[in-house]
């Protein structure tokens, strides 16, 4: 009976520093994380709904707007467009099981992409 209550009390307590380890929060030093993760949430339901002719037009619509000197973007509508790229890509790797892991780091490629890479790329 000793070693049951041994034995019991060990899994709680392995389980409860196990837990407390995996459940912190992973700090990212990108500072527009925030913004990127309230545009993936706004706009996720939007894009998979998307069919390649909507992806198609918004992925020439963004690099129209990128490469036009005149033009400069918000960096809301910078995120906007790289997310909802991301999210494609994701419902891509969804879609055809075969190339999740292409689409998973296509979709990582673009949300590691930075306004200020962007804003440099202008000058």
């Amino acid at each position: 009976m000793k070693k049951i209550i041994q034995i019991s009390l060990f899994a709680l307590l392995f389980f409860v520093a196990t837990n407390n380890v995996l459940a912190q929060k992973v700090i990212t030093n990108d500072p527009d994380a925030q913004l990127k993760e309230t545009l993936y949430k706004k706009y996720k339901k939007e894009v998979q709904s998307y069919d390649k002719k909507d992806f198609d037009a918004l992925f020439f619509e963004f690099f129209k707007k990128q490469k036009d000197k005149s033009l400069t973007l918000t960096q809301e509508e910078f995120y906007t467009y790289t997310i909802k790229i991301a999210i494609y890509s994701e419902k891509l790797g969804l879609l055809y099981k075969d190339q999740k892991e292409e689409a998973q780091r296509t979709k990582q490629e673009w949300f590691n992409k930075s306004y200020s890479d962007y804003l440099n790329s202008k000058k």
